[in-house]
């Protein structure tokens, strides 16, 4: 009797361990393949989640990741009650839905319905297969090893993300964006349906082709439902109220240029970039419109950094990515251009930094030669003794070419390259020359913007950041200390606003923006760039092909649209970067008086009373003179010769005369400044009606 228990014993538990071991032996033998659920498309968001790029799988398909948490419940819901009601109690395989199926089967003469759980559907859609006998067995062990390995959450994500909508598109998510424009967090319940539907016949059922189809689809899906009450009748009759979309939406291309960038260097599907999504379409659509008015052929790109972060907030690589015409695939964010007067800031800077200059110290400026190299100024026009201040403000090139003679122009550009910076020099010998100073090296738009934001900052010249997580940069010493950097700000903020920028009842002055334009030589490249405490922008302008644009000027052509993308950002109070109290010129030490060229030596004249404009006086109302006629200025004490300046540029007359006139070309408000021999000035700011 004993040993036929035993027998019995032995018998059952081979009965059962036999198929637990034979399935182990399957489960090694052939594991699942993930593949298609790890070819996903790549999809670049912007900071708060919403697209800006998505790019096709390997494969050829729209899949984006989706998990259970990204979709409005009420579409599990639906799925669940619709497609696999004991989903969350069987382990792959529903026994009670296969023998319902059979019996209707052999009841009809034909399926009625399916016995698929979502698993198995699961299974089919990661391993595709003609709907055979034998595939079903495949399908239905396959389903038994997802549940094995992975949790009913897990499983979900996967028919979330495989799950075919009509097309290329796969997944809840890609099909969300495609149909509705929106999420699947967002999905209405008539929506939600329609999707449950879809699977089932995508090419047939498509809302947008076959509309009359797809409200069929989702009304029987509704019905079914109701019959189950898993919703309330006021929630499916709602929804079946609802009109069927007709439309697809096409993949987003917003931030291309980066986007590209991006998907270069990444380790993930999904990349969080640190890009406002409002701020970047409106650039885009902007500077669209802005190119509509400068020389045909010229595009641009634009650079917006958070100073704090140093995450870039904008980044425009040209203004129309498919424009053959203008080449606009390129990205000329990272093209390496000449930089004009762009460097200048961090010529002065370093003479600053290293004691050797202040910023009422004296350059004279005249046409200097410096062994073959012979710079000019603008419209060659020089002003003799001005002070560093104003040889920044005024973009003045000899002064500037002296100031890198004393740093040295190869440390100058080494100690930029240590700091990240491409600075591509001209010529087989690679020797950094004065030239320098106006332009002659190449640079990229994104690490000048980089450069200024670090003058905005704590003086760290960082790698811009494009990641929203990207941890804080690393403690490097700062390649300027924070005086020189304030002593920048101040001078920069002093350039004057750029033509048609100054808004009725706005002085240039009071605007907190620190900015400096270039031209590169040929009106090749039009260059701004500014920076408040908060934000740093960078502008430039050009060909690709670096074909001249004749009469292309940073200043005329880059800076409306910097102050234009200023006047967008949030203009926090305060933006501005403090100043310590000025010095005067006759307290500097006799070392800081002047920054001349080495070896030379100036006699200094007696002392004579500053100079100051005794008409018009600042604050002045004067009325526009009749067409031929001119407004008359007057000065007083100053040291001769003077330079007269008005609304940013010269007027070369009369240079010895304490009196000049000036023809206005129309109302508005105007700057006018005296410069005497010493570089000292005085300012008047008047309106004209």
């Amino acid at each position: 009797m004993m040993k036929r228990a035993t027998r019995k014993w032995i018998i059952g538990g081979a009965g059962i361990l036999l198929p637990v071991l034979l399935l182990a032996i399957l489960h090694i033998a052939y594991p699942l393949d993930l593949s298609r659920y790890h070819s996903l498309s790549t999809e670049v968001v912007d900071r708060t989640g919403q697209p800006l790029r998505q790019y096709l799988s390997a494969d050829g398909y729209l899949r984006l990741a989706t998990r259970p948490e990204d979709v409005d419940p009420n579409y599990i819901k639906m799925l669940i009650a619709y497609e696999d009601q004991r989903f969350y109690s069987h382990v792959g395989v529903d026994p009670l839905a296969l023998i319902r199926a059979t019996g209707q089967a052999i009841r009809s003469g034909h399926v009625v319905s399916g016995a698929s759980t979502l698993t198995m559907q699961a299974a089919r859609l990661l391993e595709p297969r003609d709907r055979t006998f034998s595939a079903k067995l495949i399908e239905m062990f396959r389903a038994v090893q997802l549940e094995i390995t992975y949790s009913k959450r897990e499983i979900l994500s996967i028919y979330l993300t495989l799950a075919p909508f009509g097309g290329n598109r796969e997944g809840v998510r890609a099909a969300s964006l495609g149909y509705f424009n929106r999420p699947p967090s967002q999905l209405t319940a008539g929506e939600a349906a329609l999707l449950v539907a879809l699977p089932q016949s995508p090419s047939f059922t498509r809302p947008d082709r076959h509309p009359t189809r797809a409200r069929a689809a989702r009304d029987k899906i509704l019905q079914r439902i109701r019959d189950s009450k898993a919703f309330a009748p006021d929630v499916i009759d709602l929804a079946l109220k609802e009109p069927i979309s007709t439309q697809t939406y096409p993949l987003p291309q917003t931030a291309p240029h980066l986007a590209n960038r991006l998907k270069q260097a990444a380790r993930s599907s999904r990349i969080v970039s640190s890009i406002d999504g409002d701020l970047q379409r409106w650039n885009e659509d902007a500077l669209a419109r802005y190119l509509t008015k400068l020389p045909e052929g010229a595009t641009a790109a634009v650079v917006v950094v958070e100073n704090k972060s140093r995450q870039v907030v904008s980044y425009v690589g040209s203004a129309h990515f498919s424009a053959e015409s203008t080449d606009g695939y390129v990205d000329m964010a990272q093209a390496v251009r000449s930089p004009g007067s762009t460097l200048k800031p961090m010529i002065y800077g370093m003479a600053l930094d290293r004691g050797l200059a202040h910023p009422l110290s004296l350059i004279h400026d005249a046409p200097t030669a410096f062994g073959d190299y012979q710079p000019k100024n603008f419209e060659d026009t020089h002003y003799g003794d001005v002070t560093l201040t104003d040889a920044l403000q005024l973009s003045l090139n000899v002064p500037a070419v002296i100031a890198l003679e004393r740093i040295g122009p190869t440390r100058f550009v080494e100690s930029l390259r240590r700091e990240g910076l491409t600075l591509a020099l001209p010529g087989l010998s690679q020797k950094a020359g004065l030239a320098v100073a106006l332009g002659g090296v190449g640079s990229r738009l994104d690490e000048l913007v980089a450069t200024y934001a670090a003058l905005a900052g704590d003086g760290r010249l960082q790698p811009l950041s494009f990641d929203k997580n990207s941890p804080p940069y690393s403690d490097k010493p700062p390649f300027l200390d924070e005086k020189s950097r304030i002593q920048l700000a101040k001078i920069l903020r002093g350039v004057r606003a750029p033509a048609g920028m100054i808004e009725e009842g706005v002085m240039p002055t009071r605007r907190d923006i620190s900015y400096k334009t270039g031209t590169s030589y040929g009106f090749r490249d039009a260059w701004a760039i500014g920076y408040n405490r908060d934000y740093t922008v960078g502008v430039w302008i050009g060909r690709p092909d670096g074909a001249p644009v004749p009469g292309l000027f940073g200043a005329s052509a880059a800076a409306p649209f910097l102050f234009r993308v200023f006047d967008r950002l949030p203009d926090a109070p305060g933006a501005h970067l403090d100043h310590p109290a000025a010095d005067r010129w006759a307290e500097l030490p006799p070392a800081l008086q002047r920054l001349d060229r080495l070896g030379s030596r100036h006699h200094w004249a007696r002392k004579s009373p500053p100079p100051q404009i005794t008409y018009p006086l600042t604050g002045s109302l004067l009325t526009l003179p009749q067409e031929g006629r001119s407004l008359t200025f007057e000065a007083t004490g100053g040291k001769r010769p003077f330079t007269w300046v008005v609304n940013g540029t010269p007027l070369p007359q009369k240079r010895w005369s304490r009196k000049i006139s000036w023809r206005p070309d129309g109302a508005g408000f105007s700057e006018i400044t005296l410069i005497d021999a010493l570089g000292r000035r005085v300012t008047a700011d008047i309106k004209i009606q």
